[in-house]
C-alpha cells in the first residue's frame, strides 16, 4: 500500500504542471540516456531488490571459559536485532534522516522534488533528500559491490546513481517491513571511528550497548551518521566540536516533532559529549595472548575444514562473524608466561617458549614465549619482539625450531620396551661411539655415520655398564644410540611418527643415527602433544586449538578431539614408570613438582639448543630454549639470560625449573594423581652385566670414602667459604656436573648472601657465543 502510495503521489505530482517530469528529464539526458522513460515507467516497472551479501561482522575467539581474547574483522560490525536496540535510538536516526519513514513508500516525494529542483538548477547533487530507504540501498550497493568500479558507480555523485537508489528503495520497500528495513539500516550504516552498525558505534563511542543507549548518546550517534569522518571523535576536538553540534540538531529535530519536550532537549544539549572511545583491536598484535591467537588463525586460514580455497578461507574469518571457542586455559596461559618472563627477557637474543596440551583430548592449553610478538622499531631483527609464533611450528606461523636434543630418547625407550626389553636389561657402553655400521632408514639405506665421533655429554663418565632406567635417568648419549642400533632406527622412527612427531619445517624427518639424540628441529606444541600420549596411556590425540564454532546465524559446530591408540597401554605406562626416575634419580634431581610427573631433559651437544618435556595424568608441556638468531653460530655457552649468567644452558638449568615452575602454578587447582604403575611381570627384572658393581661404588663416593672425593668435598668448602658463621650459598638445582671453575654473585633478595652461577667453560675450552 505505501508503494501504491508513494507512486500515486508521484504520478500526481507530475500531473500538476509536469514539474517533476522537468526536473527528472532534464538532467538525465546527459547521465545515462534515461530521458526516452517515462515517469511511470521509471518507478512501476521496478527492478529486483538489490543483491545483500552477508554483512561483514567480527570474528571472535574465547578461551575455554568463554572470555574473549582476540578478534578479526574487516569491518568492526556486531549484527543486532531491533528489539537489541533502545527505542530513543531508533526515533534519533528516524528523526534526523527521515522523519516520514513510517509514512512513505521509499520515496519522501516532497523531500525528492525540493532535492531535485535544487540540484538540477545548481548542475549537480547539491541538496540530499533521500530516505532511510535509499540511504540503505546506497550502503548495500558499496558493501555487495564485487569489485572497485561497482564501489565507485555506488557512490557516483550523479542523478543517474539517484535514479537508480529510488528504484532499488521502492523495491525494498515491496520486500520488507518498515522495521526491517530501519534494522537493516542501523547494522549497516558507518558511524565514524572505525565503528559499522549501532552495536559496534555504541561500545566505540560509549563502552555500553545499542540496547542502553541514552537519549544524549542516540542523539549523538543519529547525528554521526550523515558525516561520519568530520564528525569522528576519535580524530580530534575539531570532530568532536562538530560532533556536539550534530547531536544538538538531532535533540532539536526530536523536540520539534514531539518526540521528546523542549525541556528534555535543552537538558540533553546542556550536558558534555561524554565520548568513552573503547579501543577495538583487530588482529593478533593486539591480542591478550598473540602466540595462541596466530595458531588460531593460520589454522582457519589453511585448514581445509574452514573453507575449500584460501580466499574462501580468508573471507570467511574476517567477515564471518564467527564466535570461535578455543581450548586456551588463562590460568595455565599465565602461569606458563610467568615462569618464562621471570627467566628469560625480552631483549635476550636467546628465547624461551612453551605450550602445554591436555593429554586424552590433545587440547592446547597454554602458548608463550619470552618475546612480545610484533615488528621491532625500525623492523630491526633482534630486539623485544618477534612475528615468528615461537611455540609452534611453520605452518602455524612459527620458524624452524630447535633441535630437540636428549628429549627424543624417550621414542627409543618406548621401542625397546615394546620389543620386550626390561627395566633391568642393559649393556656395557665405551667412551665414545663412532657410529659407523648397524644403522639403516626406513628405506633399507644404510644411513652410517663414520667420520662422526658421539660423546658422552658433561657428567656422564668415560663410559660403563647401564641400564634402561639407568641410561634414561643419566641421559646417557652412548647407551642411547647404541640402545637404537639394536632395537633399529626405523622403529625408533617409526615409533616417533606414530607418537605425532614431525618437523618444524614441514620437511620428513632425518633418519640418521643421531635420530635418538634429536637432531631434528621441532617446535613445543609438537613435542608436549607428543608427550601426553605417555600420559594418555597411549593414546595420541593431534593438537587442537578450536574446540566449537558459532556462525552468525548461531548454528554451532563442534570440533571434536582426534585420537587414536598409537601405543600399547602398558609400555605407555613402562615409559611412565623409567621417566618419574628422571626426577628423583635422574638430571632433574632435586627439582621436584609436588606431584606424580615424569619427563625428559634435552640437551644438544654443542649446545645449540635445551629442551625440558613431560607431563602428569593431567598435562603435558614442553619449554625450549635457543638463540633466535641460529642456534648452530649462538650457541648457548658463556650467556647471560635475564639476570643469570649460564656457562652452558642444559636442558635441567633453565627449560627444566620453567617447567617445574609453570607446571605447578598451572595445576594448583588440580587434584594431584598417580600414573598406573608398570606391569612388573612384564618389564621388571632384567640384566646389565656388571651395573650393580658399578652403582655400589657410585654410591660409595658420593658417601665421600674415596680420598680424592674427601680431599674434593675439603677444596669445595675452602672455595665457597663454608664454615662455622660463613653465609649459606644456593647450589645448582641440578647434579653430576662438575664445574671447571665457580662463579658467585650476590643474590639480589639478600645482598650478604651469595648463589653459585652455571659453570663455566674451562678456560682453554671452546668459547662460542659471547658473554655479557
Amino acid at each position: 500500500m505505501t508503494v501504491l502510495r508513494s507512486v500515486g503521489a508521484l504520478g500526481l505530482a507530475g500531473a500538476l504542471g509536469g514539474v517533476l517530469t522537468a526536473a527528472l528529464a532534464a538532467p538525465l539526458v546527459g547521465a545515462g540516456g534515461l530521458a526516452t522513460m517515462s515517469v511511470t515507467n521509471t518507478f512501476v516497472d521496478l527492478p529486483p531488490a538489490p543483491r545483500e551479501e552477508p554483512l561483514a561482522q567480527v570474528t571472535r575467539l574465547l578461551d575455554k571459559d568463554g572470555r574473549p581474547f582476540a578478534q578479526f574483522y574487516e569491518a568492526n560490525r556486531t549484527a543486532v536485532r531491533l528489539g537489541a536496540v533502545a527505542p530513543v535510538m531508533r526515533k534519533a536516526i528516524v528523526a534526523i534522516e527521515d522523519a516520514r519513514f513510517y509514512e512513505h513508500g521509499g520515496l519522501d516525494v516532497r523531500g525528492t522534488i525540493r532535492a531535485l529542483l535544487t540540484n538540477t538548477q545548481a548542475g549537480g547533487i547539491r541538496q540530499g533528500g533521500s530516505s532511510l530507504t535509499q540511504q540503505l540501498v546506497k550502503n548495500i550497493l558499496v558493501e555487495s559491490a564485487r569489485s572497485d568500479a561497482e564501489r565507485d558507480r555506488a557512490r557516483a555523485p550523479n542523478l543517474a546513481r539517484k535514479i537508480t537508489e529510488l528504484r532499488y528503495a521502492l523495491a525494498l520497500e515491496k520486500k520488507y517491513r518498515k522495521d526491517e528495513i530501519l534494522e537493516r539500516y542501523l547494522n549497516i550504516a558507518y558511524f565514524g571511528a572505525g565503528a559499522h552498525g549501532v552495536e559496534a558505534a555504541a561500545r566505540r563511542f560509549f563502552s555500553t550497548t545499542a540496547s542502553r543507549l541514552t537519549l544524549t548518546q542516540a542523539a549523538t550517534l543519529a547525528g554521526a551518521v550523515r558525516m561520519p569522518y568530520s564528525t569522528d571523535p576519535s580524530l580530534g576536538q575539531a570532530q568532536r566540536e562538530r560532533l556536539k553540534m550534530r547531536r544538538d540538531l538531532v535533540l532539536d529535530r526530536m523536540a520539534g516533532l514531539k518526540q521528546i519536550t523542549p525541556q528534555e532537549a535543552a537538558a540533553a544539549k546542556a550536558a558534555p559529549l561524554a565520548i568513552k572511545l573503547r579501543p577495538e583491536p583487530g588482529g593478533c598484535a593486539q591480542s591478550r595472548y598473540p602466540f595462541y591467537c596466530l595458531y588460531v588463525q593460520q589454522e582457519l586460514l589453511s585448514n581445509p575444514v574452514f573453507g575449500n580455497t584460501a580466499r574462501e578461507r580468508r573471507v570467511r574469518m574476517a567477515r564471518g562473524g564467527l564466535t570461535i571457542r578455543t581450548s586456551l586455559d588463562p590460568i595455565a596461559q599465565r602461569a606458563a608466561e610467568r615462569a618464562i618472563r621471570e627467566r628469560v627477557s625480552p631483549e635476550d637474543t636467546e628465547v624461551a617458549a612453551e605450550a602445554m596440551v591436555e593429554p586424552r583430548t590433545g587440547r592446547i592449553r597454554a602458548m608463550a614465549a619470552s618475546k612480545r610478538f610484533g615488528r621491532n622499531p625500525g623492523d630491526r631483527k633482534n630486539g623485544p619482539k618477534t612475528t615468528f609464533n615461537l611455540p609452534a611450528d611453520v605452518a602455524h606461523g612459527g620458524g624452524q625450531g630447535f633441535q630437540a636434543g636428549s628429549t627424543f630418547k624417550v621414542f627409543t625407550l618406548a621401542t625397546a620396551l615394546q620389543q620386550g626389553w626390561r627395566f633391568g636389561d642393559g649393556f656395557q657402553t665405551p667412551g665414545s661411539l663412532v657410529p659407523g655400521q648397524g644403522y639403516r632408514d626406513c628405506s633399507g639405506r644404510p644411513v652410517n655415520d663414520p667420520d662422526t665421533r658421539v660423546l658422552n655429554a658433561s657428567g656422564e663418565g668415560e663410559g660403563g655398564p647401564h641400564s634402561i632406567e639407568t641410561g634414561t635417568w643419566k641421559s646417557v648419549n652412548i647407551f642411547y644410540m647404541m640402545l637404537e642400533r639394536k632395537v633399529g632406527l626405523c622403529n625408533v622412527v617409526r615409533m616417533a611418527r606414530t607418537l605425532g612427531i614431525t618437523r618444524a619445517d614441514g620437511k620428513p624427518l632425518k633418519e640418521v643415527p643421531t635420530f635418538t639424540l634429536g637432531v631434528n628441529e621441532m617446535d613445543p606444541v609438537t613435542v608436549a602433544t607428543s608427550f601426553a600420549a605417555f600420559a594418555a596411556r597411549g593414546l595420541y590425540c593431534r593438537p587442537l586449538a578450536i574446540v566449537e564454532i558459532v556462525g552468525r546465524d548461531g548454528r554451532r559446530t563442534h570440533v571434536p578431539p582426534s585420537c587414536e591408540q598409537a601405543l600399547d597401554r602398558g609400555v605407555a605406562d613402562a615409559v611412565s614408570h623409567v621417566l618419574q626416575g628422571v626426577f628423583d634419580k635422574g638430571t632433574m634431581k632435586g627439582q621436584s613438582l609436588g606431584r606424580p610427573a615424569a619427563g625428559k631433559t634435552g640437551t644438544n651437544n654443542g649446545y645449540t639448543s635445551a629442551w625440558f618435556a613431560g607431563y602428569t595424568p593431567h598435562l603435558a608441556a614442553a619449554v625450549s630454549v635457543g638463540d633466535i638468531r641460529g642456534s648452530y653460530r649462538f650457541p648457548l655457552q658463556g650467556v647471560q639470560i635475564g639476570d643469570q649468567y649460564f656457562g652452558s644452558v642444559q636442558g635441567a638449568s633453565l627449560p627444566g625449573p620453567i617447567w617445574v615452575d609453570s607446571m605447578d602454578a598451572a595445576l594448583r587447582r588440580t587434584e594431584p594423581r598417580g600414573f598406573p604403575g608398570p606391569d612388573m611381570s612384564r618389564f621388571g627384572g632384567g640384566h646389565t652385566p656388571g651395573l650393580e658393581k658399578a652403582l655400589a661404588e657410585e654410591e660409595r663416593k658420593k658417601r665421600g670414602n674415596h680420598p680424592f672425593g674427601r680431599r674434593y668435598r675439603r677444596l669445595f668448602e675452602w672455595l665457597l667459604g663454608q664454615g662455622p658463621g660463613t653465609p649459606s650459598l644456593e647450589w645448582p638445582p641440578h647434579h653430576g656436573h662438575r664445574p671447571d671453575h665457580l662463579v658467585l654473585r650476590p643474590r639480589r633478595d639478600h645482598p650478604h648472601r651469595y648463589r653459585v652461577i652455571r659453570p663455566a667453560p674451562a678456560p682453554d675450552g671452546p668459547h662460542h657465543g659471547r658473554r655479557r
